[in-house]
Protein backbone atom coordinates (compact mmCIF):
# COMPACT_ATOMS: atom_id res chain seq x y z
CA UNK A 1 0.00 0.00 0.00
CA UNK A 2 1.51 3.32 -1.07
CA UNK A 3 0.82 6.57 0.69
CA UNK A 4 1.52 9.72 -1.24
CA UNK A 5 1.38 12.52 1.28
CA UNK A 6 0.94 16.08 0.18
CA UNK A 7 2.01 17.15 3.65
CA UNK A 8 4.99 16.39 5.82
CA UNK A 9 4.68 13.01 7.50
CA UNK A 10 5.35 12.65 11.20
CA UNK A 11 4.12 10.71 14.17
CA UNK A 12 4.72 13.32 16.84
CA UNK A 13 2.11 13.75 19.55
CA UNK A 14 0.03 16.90 19.63
CA UNK A 15 1.38 19.40 22.15
CA UNK A 16 -0.12 22.56 23.51
CA UNK A 17 0.48 25.57 21.27
CA UNK A 18 1.29 23.55 18.18
CA UNK A 19 0.28 25.31 14.98
CA UNK A 20 -2.91 24.37 13.15
CA UNK A 21 -1.12 23.01 10.07
CA UNK A 22 0.88 20.52 12.11
CA UNK A 23 -2.27 19.43 13.95
CA UNK A 24 -4.09 18.88 10.66
CA UNK A 25 -1.13 16.98 9.24
CA UNK A 26 -1.22 14.72 12.30
CA UNK A 27 -4.97 14.15 11.81
CA UNK A 28 -4.21 13.06 8.24
CA UNK A 29 -1.52 10.65 9.45
CA UNK A 30 -3.80 9.06 12.05
CA UNK A 31 -6.62 8.80 9.51
CA UNK A 32 -4.30 7.26 6.90
CA UNK A 33 -3.09 4.63 9.37
CA UNK A 34 -6.68 3.80 10.34
CA UNK A 35 -7.84 3.57 6.72
CA UNK A 36 -4.81 1.52 5.73
CA UNK A 37 -5.82 -1.00 8.39
CA UNK A 38 -9.39 -1.07 7.08
CA UNK A 39 -8.20 -1.65 3.51
CA UNK A 40 -6.01 -4.52 4.73
CA UNK A 41 -8.89 -6.12 6.64
CA UNK A 42 -11.21 -5.77 3.62
CA UNK A 43 -8.43 -7.01 1.30
CA UNK A 44 -8.90 -4.00 -0.96
CA UNK A 45 -6.19 -2.21 -2.92
CA UNK A 46 -5.87 1.53 -2.70
CA UNK A 47 -3.34 4.28 -2.19
CA UNK A 48 -3.85 6.95 0.44
CA UNK A 49 -3.22 10.63 -0.31
CA UNK A 50 -3.16 13.20 2.45
CA UNK A 51 -3.52 16.95 2.19
CA UNK A 52 -4.69 19.97 4.13
CA UNK A 53 -7.52 21.91 2.49
CA UNK A 54 -8.34 25.17 4.18
CA UNK A 55 -9.00 24.42 7.83
CA UNK A 56 -9.34 20.64 7.63
CA UNK A 57 -7.35 17.54 6.88
CA UNK A 58 -8.29 15.79 3.65
CA UNK A 59 -7.59 12.12 3.03
CA UNK A 60 -8.31 10.32 -0.23
CA UNK A 61 -8.25 6.66 -1.11
CA UNK A 62 -7.41 6.25 -4.78
CA UNK A 63 -7.23 3.06 -6.78
CA UNK A 64 -6.62 1.76 -10.26
CA UNK A 65 -8.44 3.17 -13.26
CA UNK A 66 -11.51 0.93 -12.85
CA UNK A 67 -11.99 1.61 -9.14
CA UNK A 68 -14.60 -1.14 -8.82
CA UNK A 69 -13.23 -2.36 -5.49
CA UNK A 70 -13.27 1.15 -4.07
CA UNK A 71 -16.85 1.65 -5.24
CA UNK A 72 -17.84 -0.78 -2.47
CA UNK A 73 -16.43 1.73 0.00
CA UNK A 74 -18.47 4.56 -1.51
CA UNK A 75 -21.81 2.77 -1.53
CA UNK A 76 -25.06 4.01 -2.97
CA UNK A 77 -25.08 7.82 -3.05
CA UNK A 78 -21.97 7.89 -0.85
CA UNK A 79 -23.67 6.34 2.20
CA UNK A 80 -20.76 4.01 2.99
CA UNK A 81 -18.28 6.86 2.38
CA UNK A 82 -20.12 9.03 4.92
CA UNK A 83 -20.04 6.22 7.49
CA UNK A 84 -16.33 5.58 6.90
CA UNK A 85 -15.64 9.30 7.24
CA UNK A 86 -17.40 9.34 10.59
CA UNK A 87 -15.52 6.24 11.79
CA UNK A 88 -12.24 7.81 10.66
CA UNK A 89 -13.08 11.02 12.52
CA UNK A 90 -13.77 8.94 15.63
CA UNK A 91 -10.40 7.19 15.25
CA UNK A 92 -8.69 10.59 15.06
CA UNK A 93 -10.65 11.80 18.09
CA UNK A 94 -9.62 8.71 20.05
CA UNK A 95 -5.94 9.47 19.35
CA UNK A 96 -5.93 13.24 19.76
CA UNK A 97 -8.83 13.95 22.09
CA UNK A 98 -9.97 16.67 19.68
CA UNK A 99 -13.02 16.66 17.41
CA UNK A 100 -11.96 16.21 13.78
CA UNK A 101 -13.49 17.85 10.70
CA UNK A 102 -11.49 15.60 8.39
CA UNK A 103 -12.87 15.06 4.89
CA UNK A 104 -12.60 11.65 3.26
CA UNK A 105 -12.85 11.00 -0.45
CA UNK A 106 -12.80 7.59 -2.08
CA UNK A 107 -12.12 7.07 -5.76
CA UNK A 108 -12.84 10.74 -6.50
CA UNK A 109 -16.53 10.39 -5.55
CA UNK A 110 -16.64 13.48 -3.36
CA UNK A 111 -14.70 15.58 -5.89
CA UNK A 112 -17.18 14.64 -8.65
CA UNK A 113 -20.09 15.30 -6.30
CA UNK A 114 -18.68 18.72 -5.40
CA UNK A 115 -18.51 19.67 -9.10
CA UNK A 116 -22.11 18.53 -9.70
CA UNK A 117 -23.38 20.42 -6.64
CA UNK A 118 -21.49 23.58 -7.60
CA UNK A 119 -23.21 23.44 -10.98
CA UNK A 120 -26.58 22.87 -9.28
CA UNK A 121 -26.06 25.85 -6.96
CA UNK A 122 -24.99 28.10 -9.83
CA UNK A 123 -28.04 27.08 -11.89
CA UNK A 124 -30.41 27.59 -8.93
CA UNK A 125 -28.93 31.06 -8.38
CA UNK A 126 -29.47 31.91 -12.03
CA UNK A 127 -33.07 30.60 -11.85
CA UNK A 128 -33.74 32.74 -8.74
CA UNK A 129 -32.28 35.82 -10.45
CA UNK A 130 -34.36 35.23 -13.58
CA UNK A 131 -37.68 34.40 -11.89
CA UNK A 132 -37.37 36.67 -8.86
CA UNK A 133 -38.75 33.76 -6.81
CA UNK A 134 -37.03 31.59 -4.18
CA UNK A 135 -35.74 28.28 -5.53
CA UNK A 136 -36.12 25.25 -3.23
CA UNK A 137 -33.77 22.34 -3.84
CA UNK A 138 -34.08 18.68 -2.83
CA UNK A 139 -33.11 17.47 0.63
CA UNK A 140 -29.32 17.21 1.02
CA UNK A 141 -26.62 16.14 3.44
CA UNK A 142 -24.70 18.84 5.34
CA UNK A 143 -21.73 18.44 2.94
CA UNK A 144 -23.99 18.87 -0.09
CA UNK A 145 -25.72 21.93 1.39
CA UNK A 146 -22.37 23.57 2.18
CA UNK A 147 -21.17 23.17 -1.41
CA UNK A 148 -24.45 24.61 -2.77
CA UNK A 149 -24.39 27.53 -0.31
CA UNK A 150 -20.84 28.34 -1.43
CA UNK A 151 -21.83 28.21 -5.13
CA UNK A 152 -24.85 30.47 -4.53
CA UNK A 153 -22.69 32.98 -2.63
CA UNK A 154 -20.14 32.93 -5.47
CA UNK A 155 -23.01 33.76 -7.85
CA UNK A 156 -23.84 36.83 -5.72
CA UNK A 157 -27.02 35.60 -4.04
CA UNK A 158 -28.00 34.45 -0.57
CA UNK A 159 -29.28 31.04 0.45
CA UNK A 160 -30.48 29.40 3.63
CA UNK A 161 -31.29 25.92 4.84
CA UNK A 162 -34.77 24.97 5.98
CA UNK A 163 -36.42 21.88 7.38
CA UNK A 164 -35.26 19.17 9.74
CA UNK A 165 -32.75 16.39 9.05
CA UNK A 166 -32.89 14.28 6.97
CA UNK A 167 -35.22 16.49 4.91
CA UNK A 168 -33.16 19.69 5.30
CA UNK A 169 -32.84 21.58 2.01
CA UNK A 170 -31.30 24.71 0.52
CA UNK A 171 -33.52 27.60 -0.51
CA UNK A 172 -31.91 30.12 -2.88
CA UNK A 173 -33.25 33.62 -2.34
CA UNK A 174 -33.59 36.19 -5.14
CA UNK A 175 -31.68 39.46 -4.86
Amino acid sequence: MDRSPSVTEGNTPVVEGEDALTRLEQEGEIAADYLEGLLDIADLDGDIDMDVEGDRAAVSIVGDSTGRDLQKLVGRDGEVLEALQELTRLAVHRETGDRSRLMLDIGGFRARKRAELTELGTKAAQDAKTSGEPVKLRAMTPFERKVVHDAVAAAGLRSESEGEEPQRRVVVLPA
